[in-house]
């Protein structure tokens, strides 16, 4: 090697700075390039007009889907300041766009709380978008600037008058960035829209998608307000399920200087869904202020429980679990200086939160328990049936966990395993069926690939006690075969996943109506007992074809109906379709070509982008109530074929 190219020295050392960084490490800005990246950039904009909102100098906000893919925010606040910035000797407006950590949130007199988890704001979209340009209605004046790539075209510019105020920016991200797609879904959007409606009581948030027209004519368009805030939210959330009391518990405050909103409700369900925010951000692995309506929680319907003496005849101790079974609940606390942690940096560590969560709910829960005793006493028979539920469930745990003389070193007898011992290089198909499953057997490598055969369609956890989904064979040969466990002396739901022998899980099943139920029951299954998998990214879905073309030696796969179209008119005429009805219908070679054979096989992963909308979703298909199933299915069932 010569002594140029091995050399290295102060000048090997690149110092990138701001805009340049972000371009060549956008990951570490926006979690990554992908669909969820991409659709970051629209909350990024966003999050500054709610902030706006959040000090009260805004009320509507407005997101367009131009034609082009491009975005459109709009918003009546303030306005971004147009001034010489005193250190910068630029415009305010070009500091804001083309300075990372550059902004007003920064400062408390003019944002006391913002939203935003990392604080690199519209910069960060800029240097992400192919272009982007920015107009500010201001001082009765309209400025503007242009930018490529995060540079800047020309200096800010006045090009009118105005009597409004507000910001409005549009930008194009860069196809060279978001390799995968520049393509924005609506409902994605829609969803994060919706929540901060929700989040932010009484702001108007407009979505309208200019790529898609109704059957008016119309551009697709949706509103977003809400006068309750989280009441609203809660009861949206709830919509599918049976509720045992007569309305949502709700309280607005303040406590130790810090915002505190929360609402919640009971349902007949046996699942809880607690779901938490800080300055509008999902904090779904929790936190201080989650600790806090926890103990607020448990302590006043404690202490409600045992003045009643609903508890006298109960021969075991209530668990803390046991009063959140059936429980839904949001919890948003404003704070000036989050500190958050976590491996997604989404978990509160401010400790003075918790103190301040936990008067609010027990001052709220006191009032309402004293004025309302008839849900009282509704409430706290849960509470004991759930608790009667956990000392059954605590048994057919056992049972999971147990060795059997029918199963070497604890697996169950169905599953073939492979060969491989490091969890990260192994995989696990769940497949649909014995028959499917042999041929699964025999088409696989075995070096890293286990098959686990599924009977018939699993549990449909949704409906079911706690007890009756681990006494379920099918769902216990899950649990043994990845090697998770699941409750504690501490928390009887909780996770541990330390010892999971497969980081892939691979979902099999027939691409018929069947095949998508079972599908849809398993990840129900997930969802609901082994959420840390989904978030972990170790859930997938294969997708097997659901067509072979053949003329001659000659031969293609299809996956939907415009490839097979499309292999036909390739092939030209007299070419032979053949249509996969099951996976037992494909050969064990056949299989391993499109289904198994990492070189050439799809899989989708399982991946949760909005926490409470999956939340909801899941309660609506698998719950009792059929009419928003129903009009769910109506919704989306333009691309739904009935099997004969």
């Amino acid at each position: 090697m010569s002594e140029e190219v091995n050399k290295y020295s102060a000048d090997s050392i690149q110092a990138l700075e701001g805009m340049e960084h972000v371009r060549m490490r956008p990951s570490m800005y926006i979690g990554d390039v992908g669909v969820r990246g991409l659709h970051h950039l629209v909350y990024e904009v966003v999050d500054n007009s709610i902030d706006e909102a959040l000090a009260g100098h805004c009320d509507t906000i407005e997101v367009t889907i131009n034609e082009d893919n491009s975005i459109t925010t709009k918003d009546n606040g303030r306005g971004i300041p147009i001034g010489i910035h005193k250190k910068e000797g630029v415009s305010a407006l070009e500091v804001v766009m083309t300075k990372i950590g550059a902004g007003g949130k920064f400062d408390k007199d003019s944002y006391k709380v913002s939203g935003g988890l990392h604080g690199v704001g519209v910069s960060c979209v800029n240097a992400l978008s192919d272009s982007l340009k920015a107009t500010v209605f201001r001082d009765g004046k309209i400025w503007e600037q242009e930018y490529e790539r995060g540079k800047t075209l020309y200096p800010v510019k006045s090009v009118g008058d105005t009597d409004i105020t507000g910001t409005v920016v549009t930008f194009l991200p860069d196809r060279s960035i978001f390799q995968q797609t520049t393509e924005y879904n609506y409902d994605t959007l829609a969803s994060r829209m919706r929540e901060l409606s929700y989040l932010n009581k009484g702001i108007k948030i407009t979505l309208t998608d200019k790529r898609n027209v109704d059957e008016k004519g119309d551009f697709v368009h949706e509103v977003f307000h809400s006068e309750e805030g989280l009441k609203e939210f809660v009861k949206f959330l709830d919509g599918s399920r049976n509720p045992i009391i007569e309305d949502v518990i709700s309280m607005e405050g303040e406590k130790n200087e810090i915002p505190v909103e929360v609402a919640m409700t009971y349902n007949d369900s046996y699942v809880e869904n607690l779901h938490s925010y800080v300055n509008n951000i999902n904090t779904h692995e929790g936190g201080t202020h989650l600790s806090g309506f926890r103990r607020g929680l448990t302590s006043t319907l404690k202490k409600y429980a045992d003045a009643s003496g609903m508890l006298d005849k109960l021969k075991f101790e209530i668990a803390g679990d046991d009063f959140r079974e059936g429980l839904t609940a949001i919890v948003s606390v404003k704070v000036g200086e989050p500190q958050f942690e976590g491996q997604t940096k989404t978990k509160l560590g401010n400790r003075e939160v918790t103190s301040a969560v936990s008067q609010a709910v027990s001052e709220m829960l006191e009032n309402y328990l004293e004025e309302n005793p008839n849900d009282a006493k509704r409430i706290i028979q849960k509470v004991i049936l759930a608790a009667q539920a956990r000392h059954a469930a605590k048994k057919a745990r056992e049972m999971v966990q147990r060795k059997t003389v029918m199963s070497i070193g604890g697996l169950p007898g169905k599953l073939s395993d492979c060969s491989e011992q490091d969890p990260a290089l192994c995989e696990v198909f769940l497949v649909e069926g014995d028959s499917a499953g042999g041929t699964a057997k025999q088409g696989r490598d075995r070096n890293f690939q286990a098959i686990l055969p599924l009977r018939g369609k699993i549990l449909n956890v949704e409906k079911a006690m706690h007890h009756k989904v681990f006494e379920n064979e099918e769902i216990r040969n899950i649990f043994t075969a990845l090697g998770v466990t699941i409750g504690t002396e501490e928390d009887s739901k909780a996770l541990n996943i330390s010892k999971l022998r497969y980081h892939k899980v691979v979902i099999m099943c027939d691409a018929d109506v069947d095949g998508s139920h079972i599908s849809t029951l398993i990840l129900t299954f997930f969802f609901r007992y082994m959420k840390e998998l989904i978030e972990n990214g170790n859930i997938y879905i294969a997708a097997p074809p659901l067509y072979l073309v053949k003329k001659g030696a000659k031969k293609r796969y299809a996956w939907n109906d415009d490839q097979r179209d499309q292999i036909v008119n390739e092939f030209g005429d007299n070419s032979k379709i053949q249509r996969y009805k099951g996976l037992g219908e494909m050969n064990a070679e056949q299989l391993w070509d499109t289904t198994m054979n990492p070189d050439y096989r799809t899989l989708r992963k399982v991946t949760i982008d909005n926490l409470a909308e999956a939340d909801h979703v899941f309660s609506m298909l698998m719950g009792d109530e059929v009419p928003p199933r129903r009009k769910f299915i109506e919704d989306n069932a333009v691309y739904a074929n009935i099997d004969a």
